[in-house]
């Protein structure tokens, strides 16, 4: 199994929609955290849609690690910012 690679090692504070559809960037490698853009394609991840049931700002996970995403869990703390763009070993 295909391990994701750390886009940043804290979370993107993002402005949320209700109604809306989003795509979550699993893989790490999107250029528009913590959105998809199409950076998964030729591996085993594929994004996690979610619709926000509020208008409201949530803490997105950059990680990749958390238990819930695609909100931050608090699993960005065990990374460094050299763990930054590496895929780790956990």
């Amino acid at each position: 199994m295909e391990k994701p690679m750390i886009a940043d090692n804290s979370p993107v504070k993002t402005s949320l929609e209700a109604g809306k559809e989003y795509m979550y960037c699993t893989c790490g490698h999107s250029k528009t955290q913590p959105f998809c853009d199409g950076s998964h394609e030729g591996t085993s991840f594929t994004p996690l849609a979610f619709t926000s049931k509020a208008t409201t700002q949530k803490w997105v996970c950059a990680c990749k690690h958390t238990k819930s995403p695609p909100y931050c869990d608090g699993s960005h703390q065990k990374f460094t910012a050299e763990d930054v763009g590496t895929i780790p070993d956990v």
